[in-house]
């Protein structure tokens, strides 16, 4: 059988033209996505509160799309605005203690990626019966689903059970180097720590909160951590990995990965077999009013955030997802905080789904998953870099019983990079330049511990399936599909790659979307009116004062949300927040059909 790395790249969208009008922060992703998928088009420009996207011609279509900010009413107008109300700003901050914006436009980019995923689902449920839609993507809303982990957690039954305070990675070695540390084994933690001589009390305090870090977006390890690795030069820091099993990854500036950047895209689709598949997909259940997805199934073996989020999407699409369980079942569904005895951060990715346990070192549950995968449409998967073909779970296998399928994985390098480390979300910040690009001119490189591209990647990897499975609708044929953290942080860096590529600054200025300080709380400008702001003192009034004297000079600002908790009854965003059926905080789907 041929290999699935020579055979030709599928575009889904060839033979469809789109045109793209609106602000270049929400439309400009959209149009490449849609370029890359074999679409023709314009970009016409102009607006700057909401973009449109027509989507036509041979083919399921037409389709068309509004990506927008927020609801007029909001009062949020931009990247900034954005941010401040919907939390990022308060999580993105956590690591210094106070709300701090991301100086990249991470909420526009998600709602580009979201208004494809959107367009796609559309052209899907065309092609399988229903009624043209349009869709509606919204940055608050995109902004919500990335805090969506952190807010299930902040308005559960129970507190958290590991501290919230400042504190973090990365690591700076004695020459000044900045660097990223990973494990996700406590004993190669130690053994790393112990080979530079690190206090033994210091080790054992700081795996808890490095190990959290990830759910807390935050690490307040012991300060001696940071002081042991500053008395060492990197090559003993590299040999302390290296005898440990733990990994550290040097951050790298936007410029050189500029320099290495292939300018591929995002994912990749490729024909799952090189024989034609008998029989169409469209003999499967035409959708329902349950979505353009109804009738279809997902077989999802994920952990973590990236594949747990993408088939989550798809569920809200409309198809049934079945996760693959280990036995004895998911350990993250007793993660703390708890609503009802599950865990809150679990069920923001996985509430609704269905779970099968299969054991995938045992040959006859590997058989049992064969056999499910027959009866399948999509088969999704983050495992480890290799172990699907070890274990006779990879494509070339699937395909054998299912010439059909879809079959996704989100990796976190798609093979790109040579010599990459874990493919972890800060390590992939790191080799990046995000550490870079998520903070202003004059300060310290640092990955942000919000999860930007677990969340991205994930998004991404709902983008890529729905792109197999509208190809399999227009050939009847199957698709391999893959996507990784590697594609999130080029669709995140993709202006300040150009940027830097042109031989510019690619960071943004000192100061860029730092929140003011009032009395009672904390206020984001627009970015428009920032510089104007900033020359006023604002600490001695109270928020709504502060907001009012802005206001009054006509400047635009919101308040930042610093509370999760709050989010439900925020007039900001009137009914976004509700709660599942086991009391968790829920945010809505970040896309509406209409």
């Amino acid at each position: 059988m041929t290999s699935t790395a020579t055979r030709r790249p599928l575009r889904p969208l060839d033979r469809l033209d789109f045109t793209v009008s609106g602000p270049p922060q929400l439309t400009e992703a959209v149009a490449r996505h849609l370029r890359l998928l074999g679409a023709r088009g314009e970009e016409t420009g102009g607006g700057d509160r909401a973009g449109r996207i027509a989507l036509d011609g041979d083919g399921p279509g037409p389709v068309g799309a509004t990506v927008a900010w927020a609801d007029p009413a909001s009062g949020l107008v931009d990247e900034a605005t954005v941010q401040a109300a919907t939390g990022v700003m308060a999580v993105h901050g956590r690591r210094e203690g106070s709300p701090r914006g991301l100086a990249v436009d991470y909420t526009a980019s998600a709602t580009a990626v979201i208004a494809v995923q959107g367009l796609l689902a559309g052209l899907i449920g065309r092609a399988r019966g229903t009624a043209s839609p349009h869709i509606t993507a919204r940055a608050d809303r995109a902004g919500l689903l990335a805090v969506s982990q952190y807010l299930a957690a902040a308005g559960a039954d129970e507190g958290e059970s590991t501290e919230l305070a400042p504190g973090g990675p990365p690591f700076t070695s004695a020459e000044g180097v900045l660097f990223e540390l990973e494990t996700l084994e406590p004993a190669a933690w130690a053994v790393f720590w112990r080979a530079l001589d690190a206090p033994a009390d210091a080790l054992r305090a700081g795996w808890r909160p490095f190990q959290f870090r990830y759910a807390t977006a935050c690490a307040p390890f012991p300060e001696a951590l940071h002081a042991v690795t500053r008395a060492h030069p990197l090559p003993r820091i590299r040999r302390a990995a290296a005898e440990s099993g733990a990994e550290i990854c040097v951050l790298r500036t936007l410029a050189e990965r500029a320099a290495e950047d292939d300018g591929a895209a995002p994912w990749s689709l490729r024909p799952l077999t090189d024989r034609p598949t008998p029989g169409s997909s469209r003999s499967r259940a035409a959708p329902t009013s349950a979505g353009p997805l109804a009738g279809l199934t997902v077989l999802e073996a994920g952990r973590r955030i990236q594949a747990p989020l993408a088939a989550h999407l798809l569920g809200l699409l409309g198809a049934e997802v079945i996760r693959i369980e280990p036995p004895g079942g998911d350990p993250l569904r007793g993660m703390p905080p708890a609503c009802s005895g599950i865990s809150a951060r679990w069920l923001a990715l996985n509430r609704g789904k269905k779970a099968v346990e299969i054991d995938i070192k045992a040959a006859g549950d590997r058989r049992r998953l064969r056999e499910m995968a027959a009866e399948a449409d999509v088969f999704l998967h983050n495992w480890a870099p290799g172990k699907a073909a070890q274990l006779g779970l990879d494509a070339e296998d699937f395909a054998e019983v299912n010439p059909a399928l879809v079959y996704a994985y989100t990796s976190g390098w798609a093979g790109r990079v040579q010599g990459a480390p874990m493919g972890t979300d800060f390590m992939v910040q790191a080799r990046t330049g995000v550490g870079e690009a998520v903070r202003p001119e004059g300060e310290a490189p640092a990955p942000s511990l919000m999860t930007l591209l677990d969340v991205l990647g994930g998004l991404q990897g709902t983008e890529a399936v729905l792109a197999g499975l509208l190809s399999r609708e227009r050939t009847g044929d199957g698709v391999r599909v893959d996507s990784s953290l590697l594609g999130a942080a080029d669709t995140l860096t993709g202006p300040a790659l150009r940027r830097a590529a042109c031989g510019r600054n690619a960071r943004r200025s000192a100061g860029f979307r730092h929140p003011l300080p009032t009395a009672d709380g904390w206020i984001a400008p627009s970015d428009a009116s920032a510089e104007a702001a900033a020359s006023y003192d604002l600490r001695a009034l109270s928020t709504s004062d502060a907001l009012a004297r802005l206001a009054e000079r006509g400047l635009t600002a919101t308040r930042v949300t610093t509370d999760l908790s709050t989010l439900h009854h925020d007039a900001r965003l009137p009914g976004a927040v509700s709660r599942d059926a086991h009391g968790a905080p829920a945010v809505p789907d970040p896309w509406s059909f209409a």
